[in-house]
């Protein structure tokens, strides 16, 4: 099977029923999207696939093919992080950061969909990600700043 993964061709020897996190992880290597649930319920798993975030976890890998996958380790491009990434650190989000792909990413693709999104519109995007640490507050104040930029 070939998948396009941060924009380059990977052939994978995965079945089409293998959940896409284990293939990122086990077989590329891609280990910036976490384990968390298996569930699809905490958002650890995110990535984006055709800009939109999904849940590895409970994603056939057979499902994106053809399409373009984004993991955390593709979303800075030459040697610059991505507005959002650059907004967390600002902002000091992160505690333990095993949220920190997932958020990212969330992030990433509701700035895509809704570049200048409210207060509450951030907050009912990102509610399938989950922050153990608690840091939601910071959270929206990177997003918003990420918009502003």
């Amino acid at each position: 099977m070939e998948l396009l993964i941060n924009k380059k061709k990977y052939s994978v020897n995965a079945h089409p029923d293998d959940q896409l996190l284990y293939v990122l992880r086990d077989e590329l290597d891609l280990t910036g999207s976490k384990y968390g649930c298996g569930e699809g319920v905490c958002g650890a798993c995110t990535v984006l696939i055709d800009g939109t975030a999904v849940r590895s976890c409970i994603t056939s890998t057979g499902s994106t093919v053809g399409k373009h996958i984004t993991t955390i380790e593709g979303v800075a491009e030459d040697g610059k992080l991505h507005r959002v990434q650059q907004a967390f650190l600002h902002v000091d989000v992160f505690q333990c950061a095993y949220c920190a792909s997932g958020m990212t990413l969330s992030a990433v693709s509701l700035l895509e969909k809704s570049p200048k999104p409210s207060e509450q519109e951030i907050i009912r995007s990102m509610q399938g990600n989950i922050c153990r640490c608690g840091t939601y507050p910071r959270i929206v104040k990177a997003i918003q700043e990420a918009a502003n930029t």
